[in-house]
């Protein structure tokens, strides 16, 4: 069996696929064609359900949630590792209600949480993330809502943060900021859905115990990046919820939708949003 597979070329996702996508630990049978592309790039095929594996956004999820379910392992989950808003100069809180501001796409989940923090900020410009910092300081925008390895670099070009938009959610939530996940199409059987599921739990654990691996795929993927800043990345977006969503990973995106459906910035969602093995039933709760 031939699945597609979707991921984006920063470091903690070419880390954590690796040995899966190159047949380092048993694949169960299943073959894996994988394409790479940006965060953004991979929301939007998941809204018409291109592909059969896929990482999105937390936000871009519930607008997938009818084609897609939550795996349980491979999440961008954490505490201290949220979006950052930039800037190069000063600002105060009303400044945000009008500055021009770069995001790294409409529906990643850094918009998401600027919007849950900042409503009244609607004057937002779509980059390529790793385009931002350099349209911060062309002044082409006011501010910028970074992402990824931008976070390790933004203060060596003489920017300053704003706002840790992961502090903030942790301050208001009191759980995990979740950033990115992996889902499968619902139209997967749910019993290759869950042999899936184990393939990237060994892919995550192979890659953790044997970090230098990856290595040749991760850096040919991260375009000009050093291998301090690959490695400051991978330590700080993959960890024990890559690893194992669990209850408490799952109960942070279950209050991610909680609030923004509270706040109307995303629409209604299934009931069922987790992969399970049918004896889990507590998807909102």
């Amino acid at each position: 069996m031939k699945l597609t597979l979707g991921f984006s070329p920063c470091p903690n996702d070419t880390f954590i696929f690796d040995a899966m996508v190159h047949n380092k630990t048993t694949t169960e049978g299943i073959e894996f064609e994988y394409i790479l592309a940006d965060v953004e790039e991979l929301n939007r095929k998941a809204f018409e359900g291109e592909l059969d594996i896929t990482k999105l956004s937390c936000f871009a999820y519930a607008y997938a949630s009818s084609r897609y379910l939550i795996m349980d392992s491979g999440s961008a989950l954490g505490r201290g590792n949220g979006p950052l808003l930039i800037s190069k100069y000063k600002m105060v809180t009303d400044d945000l209600k009008f500055a021009r501001i770069a995001i790294p796409g409409k529906y990643t989940t850094a918009n998401m949480l600027l919007g849950i923090a900042w409503p009244e900020a609607q004057n937002k410009k779509e980059y390529l993330f790793s385009e931002i910092e350099n349209a911060v300081l062309n002044e082409e925008v006011d501010a910028g809502l970074i992402i990824h390895e931008s976070r390790f670099t933004y203060q060596e070009k003489g920017l300053s943060m704003l706002a840790d938009m992961g502090a903030i959610w942790e301050k208001l939530a009191g759980v995990p900021v979740p950033l990115g996940t992996i889902a499968i199409n619902r139209r997967i059987p749910l019993g290759t859905a869950l042999k899936v599921n184990r393939i990237l739990g060994r892919s995550v654990e192979f890659a953790l115990n044997n970090p230098l691996s990856s290595l040749d795929f991760v850096s040919e993927n991260a375009k000009e990046l050093g291998r301090e800043v690959i490695n400051k990345h991978i330590d700080l977006f993959v960890n024990d919820y890559t690893r194992k969503l669990g209850k408490e990973g799952r109960n942070a995106i279950t209050e991610l939708y909680r609030l923004a459906g509270e706040r109307d910035i995303i629409p209604a969602m299934p009931e069922r949003i987790f992969l399970t093995n049918g004896q889990q039933v507590s998807d909102h709760s």
